[in-house]
């Protein structure tokens, strides 16, 4: 039923088309009431069709300007300087070095000298970088690295699109037109007391609504300033540091290594074998090779391969992509699955009380003028007569507004922005918005294992070196090794590196690279060798970064007696397939014989299978000439074997027991060792009853032998990225909803596949950053469990707001127009109507969107990815409770006066004021009710969650000040203490009704696990 209403409101998870974006769009139609409101967190089509369009226009530059330049002969006029650039000590206008890389001016670089030559004008040395208190005056000069943003909206323009309300702009011009005829009529005050009771009731709504939006708009401003906590290595008063991309300057010296998105405009200025992914800008599919004679880098581009040090030329807005950066920042986020649902279903109840509060005026307009047909007075119309007709059209007005449920949708996106901001407090960082709501249905979760499920903080534990017959441990290796043998491995170690050892200003040393490098550079220093001494020696010709693909690093280096040699390390059964030869303990190379071969292999699985990451270290003397274009891949002398010690993190095991509890299966995929992976899976409680499997056995299945093993793969060791991608994307096909880590450039492809990408905060670089969805901060898998957890809070607690509305709705509607219709009088006022449309909308979002995870969430099954949201607990309670509310409040309007035993001119005006507050209670009970859907203990962290308690004080008290102080613009009277405990009384049987009602079975199954990730109904003390 559910899907029938729906169908055009349904959106894919993630990335939905713009079909889809503009299909619900047109299907919402004209039931919003306040269309600034609705749309103020979804994607603004127009925009992002604009940055589609700069973008097209970026990439015709580019291609116009290269093809230009080519043919680009003629003379240039002379090179002058303005004053202020001369005064600050710079050589180059901004305009003019940011033309350079952006049009890849190769003629204009030359006529500048070059890298040298440029950075001589800008004042910076291409070794020790600029001095730091030059940089206020570079960004005087040349710009600061920031695009231009739409300044943040204040409170007062919340203000302003809270009063935009269709149905609230008619209510006040209702309300003027009732002063002025009320005065007219009764005189002043009496005459306005209705008007003004409207008036200030809007503007109590406005004011509730423009302090919720405020703060929701200031917790996404939080959030949007952590997305841009992106820092870069940068070297500046001779020593390389860390600096955030929006303090970058031009003439500032960056480091860009594999998976860096290019900061700023720049020349390269130094590296080895840089791949530079230009698709961002340029549209090419191909990525191009940056070196001296293709020296162009642009910002927003990518480091696919390589790693260099490049000059900042451009930044900010003198680059293209702080153009495209300023059209995309107003393009919006798209909206989540389920905001679009959710509009859809204010879609579909606002057409339904449009219907009603039509035929409500109709009936109210038609009964009176039949009266008056009765009375012969249908010729004689007075002023009065005008108020009722105009109090009948306001009564109808603010049934509408009761009806179409605005905030609906705006709940979504409160309980999102709640969760986001206690995420981020836990250590994950959520860049979409879906991804949050979308975590909560996860299946399968594929994780990395080093970083995630250890803690990366590795050291060198043991080795096995120069064919020797036993291991020794690393604090060892000095007394239990030749000094030739020692000499060579501090070559591999400090030469084939991308770590550095660094000093700061007060002389210490620390190491900055990967953990890896960290670990093994920190045994070199433990044997006593210098860096900075080794470094020095000999000259490094050319690099081959690590890379998941590869799985190795090597470097070629010229030695100080002349010739090359190449070093490499890396997984060792890759590196030790390189090798022929190997070290003996006196240091001299010999024979790898199979024996040995066997012998290392068994060293390498001893290793793994102490859960230790086993590395191989080798080197190439090059005899046959020295080729600095090529690094062989072969012919290699084997050092020894390294053993890596990174344990498992503190709350891992548990972490994967709530997810298996959870119906979530927990997949690692990892480049390790199987053995190593095998140990580590064990002690996580990863691998129970499934399989482990290499990434090339799982290559060689074919697609229905996948299908077959893919549910049982729980460790996927030795995997390529494209494997990962692989088991993605056929668990999608199986029907998963997974989620998946990913630190790495080559992970970013599977980022994407996912339902949910996870990239690692630490260890992830920022190409898979800028794929993922949510970034873990610290890198910890328990945090992704922490993601799961608020996942399911916001389904669930957006479950309970809905059935919370649906009820008030209901009664609401039915109460009106059936009094409408017997009575030819609605018992509720506009004032009164208005009240409740912000008990049940902004504050009800406040107390029921916000509640916080409890554990039972890890309990129960994922949702389905087809699952119907309103379920049919969610019915039966909404039916139960709008049948009792109804019934008892339809009673009490047309039997009120005898079975109160009323009496007295003002008895209406009492029974009225009594269906009104019994009806307020009603609400506040049935919200406390809404707290759980299945379970019966709906007080369990009641106590705790303060929101929840704030309002629902704040309710009551100003439901009080309504009726014993406010019966003047509200049409009440203060009611006897008998009255004020019966409506109390009524409203509270809702709690036992609530009972009464979970125990009707509505699921029709033979699992305790209902679809919409409740259990069933509880049978134990425990389960309550």
């Amino acid at each position: 039923m559910e899907k029938k209403f729906l169908k055009d409101f349904e959106l894919p998870q993630k990335n939905p088309p713009v079909e889809s974006l503009e299909k619900w769009r047109k299907a919402v139609g004209s039931i919003i009431l306040n269309r600034r409101r609705r749309f103020r967190y979804g994607a603004n089509l127009d925009k992002r069709s604009q940055a589609a369009s700069t973008r097209q226009e970026i990439r015709v530059a580019l291609m116009v300007h290269k093809a230009a330049l080519r043919f680009q002969d003629a003379a240039r006029p002379e090179y002058k300087l303005s004053k202020e650039t001369q005064q600050a000590g710079f050589g180059i206008e901004a305009d003019d070095l940011a033309s350079i890389s952006r049009r890849h001016d190769a003629k204009g670089f030359r006529i500048h000298g070059g890298v040298e030559g440029i950075s001589k004008k800008l004042s910076t040395s291409l070794q020790d970088g600029i001095k730091s208190s030059d940089a206020p005056r570079r960004q005087q000069i040349y710009g600061e690295n920031k695009y231009t943003e739409k300044p943040p909206r204040g409170f007062w323009t919340f203000v302003w699109e809270a009063f935009q309300d269709l149905t609230l702009i008619i209510l006040m011009v209702c309300a003027v037109v009732s002063i002025g005829v009320g005065v007219a009529t009764e005189g002043l005050p009496k005459g306005m007391y209705d008007g003004v009771g409207i008036l200030i009731s809007i503007l109590l709504v406005v004011m509730v609504t423009a302090v919720s939006d405020y703060n929701q708009s200031l917790q996404f401003r939080d959030l949007d300033k952590e997305k841009k906590k992106i820092f870069v290595q940068v070297t500046r008063d001779g020593h390389r540091q860390k600096a955030s991309i929006y303090d970058l300057v031009v003439g500032d010296i960056v480091h860009l290594s594999i998976g860096d998105i290019v900061p700023a405009d720049g020349v390269y200025a130094s590296g080895y074998n840089l791949l530079i992914d230009e698709s961002s800008l340029s549209g090419e599919s191909e990525p191009v090779y940056v070196n001296p004679d293709r020296p162009f880098l642009l910002s927003g581009t990518k480091v696919q391969d390589g790693s260099a040090t490049m000059l900042v030329t451009a930044v900010g807005m003198k680059t293209e992509w702080g153009h495209l950066m300023e059209t995309l920042s107003e393009g919006g986020e798209d909206e989540t699955p389920l905001q679009v649902k959710l509009n859809g279903v204010a879609t579909i109840i606002g057409k339904i009380g449009l219907v009603f509060a039509v035929l409500t005026f109709l009936v109210l307009s038609v009964r009176f003028g039949v009266d008056k047909m009765i009375n012969n007075e249908i010729a004689h119309w007075s002023s009065g007569d005008a108020m009722t007709l105009l109090n009948y059209f306001a009564t109808a007005v603010t049934i509408i507004v009761v009806a179409v449920p605005e905030g609906l949708p705006l709940a979504v996106t409160l309980s999102l922005a709640f969760a986001m901001k206690k995420l981020m407090s836990d250590k994950a960082l959520v860049r979409h918005l879906s991804a949050c709501e979308t975590m909560g249905s996860a299946t399968t979760i594929c994780t990395d294992k080093t970083g995630t499920l250890t803690t990366n903080r590795m050291i060198v534990d043991k080795l096995w070196l120069s064919g020797r017959d036993k291991v020794i441990r690393a604090n060892d290796v000095i007394l239990e090794t030749t000094d030739n043998v020692l000499s060579i491995l501090s070559e591999v170690i400090f030469l084939n590196t991308a770590a550095e050892v660094v000093k700061d200003h007060d002389g210490n040393t620390s190491i900055l690279g990967q953990p890896t490098e960290t670990a093994l550079l920190k045994l070199g220093m433990s044997m006593k060798s210098d860096f900075d001494t080794f470094r020095k020696q000999y000259e490094i010709k050319n690099v081959e970064p690590f890379s998941s693909v590869r799985k190795n690093m090597s470097v070629l280096v010229a030695l100080p007696e002349g010739g090359c040699r190449a070093f490499c390390k890396g997984a060792s059964e890759i590196v030790l397939g390189m090798c022929n030869r190997m070290i003996d303990e006196n240091g001299h190379s010999v024979d790898l014989s199979s024996e040995k071969v066997k012998l290392i292999t068994d060293v390498i699985n001893g290793f793994a299978s102490e859960a230790l990451r086993t590395l191989c270290l080798a080197f190439r003397d090059m005899d046959d000439g020295c080729d600095e274009k090529r690094i062989p891949k072969e012919g290699y002398t084997l050092i020894g074997v390294v053993g890596i010690k990174d344990p498992v993190r503190e709350g891992v095991k548990d972490a994967v027991r709530t997810c298996l509890a959870a119906g979530i299966t927990v997949r690692m995929v990892t480049g390790d060792n199987i053995n190593t992976a095998i140990a580590i899976a064990k002690e996580c409680g990863i691998l129970t009853d499934g399989i482990a499997i290499e990434g090339p056995e799982f290559r060689k299945k074919s697609l229905e032998e996948m299908k077959e093993i893919i549910p049982r793969i729980q460790v996927m060791a030795r995997s390529l990225p494209s494997d990962k991608h692989t088991l993605v994307k056929n668990l999608r096909m199986l029907g998963e909803v997974v989620a998946v880590t990913g630190d790495g450039t080559n992970d970013a492809p599977a980022l994407h596949e996912s339902d949910i990408g996870l990239a690692m905060g630490i260890a992830g670089t920022e190409v898979a950053k800028d794929s993922a969805d949510v970034i873990i901060l610290d890198d910890n898998f328990s945090t992704i469990v922490n993601v799961a957890r608020w996942g399911r809070a916001v389904y669930v607690n957006i479950q309970k707001f809905v059935q919370f509305q649906l009820t008030v709705n209901i009664v609401a509607l039915l109460l009106n127009f059936v009094s409408a219709c017997v009575a030819g009088s609605a018992p509720l006022t506009a004032v009164q109507l208005l009240w409740v449309n912000m008990i049940m909308d902004t504050l009800g979002a406040l107390a029921l969107a916000t509640e916080p995870p409890n554990d039972g969430l890890m309990k129960r099954p994922s949702v389905g990815r087809n699952a119907n949201f309103i379920s049919r607990a969610m019915w039966r309670n909404i039916i139960g409770h709008s049948i009792y509310q109804f019934t008892i409040l339809i009673i009490l309007n047309f039997a009120g006066k005898q079975l109160l035993n009323l009496s007295g001119p003002d008895s209406l005006t009492v029974l009225n004021t009594f269906i009104f507050n019994t009806f307020v209670f009603c609400q506040v009970f049935n919200e406390i009710n809404s707290r759980e859907i299945e379970k019966i203990n709906i007080f369990r962290g009641l106590f705790s969650n303060w929101i929840f308690i704030g309002i629902m004080v704040a309710t009551v008290a100003f439901q009080t000040i309504i009726i014993e102080f406010l019966g003047t613009f509200a049409s009440t009277v203060p009611l006897s203490w008998q009255l004020w405990l019966l409506s109390i009384l009524i409203g509270a049987v809702s709690l036992p009704l609530a009972v009464v009602l979970k125990c009707i079975p509505v699921e029709f199954r033979s699992s305790r696990h209902q679809h919409d990730g409740y259990d069933a109904l509880p049978n134990g003390p425990d389960q309550v």
